[in-house]
């Protein structure tokens, strides 16, 4: 076979039925495609679906609208070099739970409006930068030990997100988490969740308070595609080796570019560019779209 499918739920959950897997293999057949048996990476939360005949894009449709209503993510795509070497993800609201700007901006008595402003910026209605630079201006004279009160109360890994790393890595992946956030934050997430590298931007601070400003050149978008290129470059990896994660339109451009783009749980402008997109699953689901088995995760 030269495709598969996976159908992947959420591990909490087990939405992943016998019956789900029959019909998509039942309109996978409709639609012209030869199947292999059903092959479960973790019972009840990760199945895949070996096929030949047609293509994943029609693949994908066709048990999207048979699926339609089931609380399961489907990924349709080559056999071939399935799993990858190279894992890049965004942090907030990816790799972790919360936005790190909007909790600052609670500590501010800021937070309604620092949060509209981000949640349009990753929609993609604002610059980027603009709207950084912005945000962080807000946060003008508060004190720097709100990064750490943030960090420590506010600041939980999105589940599976160290099952994730840790088995790439054992797997000899190289992982990177790239934000358009703050670098006191992405140093103490890369240590929780094992990542060998990462990069963010960094926030004034003078005399113990935030200053309002960032240092230049803000990291964003354009930052996070360049990172991928270098690292693709500084492993010597083909492109197809690659695995981009994120949910905001800051991560486009490297999603776009990766081998494999996944969407977590994202903003509408990133769910439909995305190659893959993931809505009900946690961060595992990035192992099983690799044909990875849970009896396989490290921790």
């Amino acid at each position: 076979m030269k495709y598969v499918i996976t159908l992947i739920g959420n591990p909490a959950k087990r939405d992943v039925t016998e019956d789900a897997v029959a019909e998509a293999t039942d309109t996978l057949q409709a639609a012209g495609a030869a199947t292999a048996a059903a092959d479960w990476l973790s019972a009840g939360v990760a199945c895949d679906l070996p096929f030949d005949g047609i293509g994943p894009d029609t693949a994908d449709a066709a048990a999207r609208s048979a699926l339609a209503g089931r609380p399961v993510d489907i990924v349709a795509q080559p056999l071939e070099d399935r799993r990858k070497k190279l894992l890049i993800a965004d942090m907030d609201s990816t790799f972790i739970t919360v936005e790190c700007i909007d909790e600052l901006a609670d500590f501010a008595g800021k937070r309604a409006e620092i949060s509209a402003i981000t949640e349009r910026a990753m929609r993609g209605e604002l610059d980027f930068e603009a709207a950084l630079r912005e945000r962080a201006a807000m946060l003008t004279g508060l004190p720097e030990a709100a990064m750490a009160e943030a960090f420590e109360q506010r600041v939980a890994l999105t589940p599976g997100g160290r099952t994730l790393v840790m088995t790439m890595r054992a797997a000899g992946a190289y992982t990177a988490l790239v934000s358009g956030g703050f670098d006191y934050f992405t140093a103490r997430v890369r240590e929780l969740a094992g990542f060998d590298m990462d990069q963010a931007n960094s926030l004034d601070v003078a005399d113990s308070r935030l200053t309002g400003r960032v240092a230049e050149p803000i990291l964003g978008r354009t930052a996070k595609l360049e990172t991928l290129k270098r690292l693709i470059a500084e492993h010597g990896l083909p492109t197809t080796a690659t695995l981009a994660v994120g949910d905001g339109a800051n991560d486009l451009d490297m999603i776009r570019a990766a081998g494999t783009g996944v969407a977590f749980h994202a903003k509408p402008i990133v769910a439909e560019a995305a190659g893959a997109r993931i809505d009900h699953g946690d961060l595992t689901a990035l192992l099983y779209l690799q044909g990875y088995r849970a009896a396989e995760f490290a921790e």
